[in-house]
């Protein structure tokens, strides 16, 4: 096969919709319009992407599936807030239906992910966050001593979120809101239970704290990373 005949096999043109959600996209991008902005008319945005209405049509509601655009009764086709945490569900579906082959993979994404958090977290911590994170390690005691890993797995999931809430990054939270749901909590709890280390990973959590607590973002990174190492320690046994 010649180059120019792979050439013409592996160049594929975007199809009509294709052209208007990259256009749509590159507006926002741009500035052009902003969360909230209403999109132009019909006619205008189909002469301008030189594409007929029907694919107009087709690659707005793609965008609506994505959350980038809304629709609604009377008020037309406008740009969403683009709120990380509305954008990042594909993401957290993906994540919920993933087998337990996926289970190792998703956990090293959220373990580079929360020992940063761990570790801004430290250096932006009040007094306030510290007694939140207190208030929920007090909160997983009675489950830990029944031995209610459902319970105690609760716990975790508002645990490890509280944590990077307090890096005040929306970027972070909503990536490992998405990683962190029950689904994948679950297995990685029921991996905990059956190991008796329901206990050990009480005593992670509170060195976790600590460092938070004392503003300590190097030792806030390894406690967080050597909990999370043995969680993924278990997940492999």
């Amino acid at each position: 096969m010649s180059e120019d005949s792979l050439g013409e096999q592996t160049t594929r043109r975007p199809s009509q919709n294709e052209v208007v959600v990259q256009g749509i996209q590159d507006m926002i991008s741009s500035g052009e319009i902003k969360p909230g902005d209403r999109l132009p008319v019909e006619p205008l945005l189909a002469e301008r992407f030189s594409v007929s209405r029907s694919s107009l049509r087709e690659g707005v509601r793609a965008l609506v599936a994505m959350g980038i655009l809304e629709t609604r009764q009377g008020s037309g086709t406008t740009v969403t807030t683009l709120d990380p945490h509305l954008l990042l569900k594909p993401l957290e579906f993906w994540a919920s239906i993933q087998g337990e082959k996926s289970s190792n993979d998703l956990h090293t994404v959220r373990q580079a992910l929360e020992v940063e958090s761990a570790a801004t977290a430290a250096s932006r911590r009040t007094p306030e966050d510290i007694e939140q994170l207190r208030r929920l390690l007090k909160a997983a005691e009675p489950a830990i001593q029944a031995k209610d890993h459902e319970a105690a797995m609760a716990v975790d999931l508002e645990f490890h979120l509280a944590v990077a809430k307090i890096s005040r990054n929306p970027i972070l939270i909503a990536l490992l809101e998405a990683l962190s749901r029950p689904t994948l909590r679950m297995r990685i709890w029921q991996s905990i239970y059956h190991s008796g280390r329901i206990e050990t990973t009480h005593h992670e959590h509170q060195a976790v704290v600590n460092a938070i607590a004392a503003g300590d973002p190097i030792s806030a990174h390894a406690a967080m990373r050597t909990h999370l190492a043995q969680v993924a320690v278990n997940l492999e046994d």
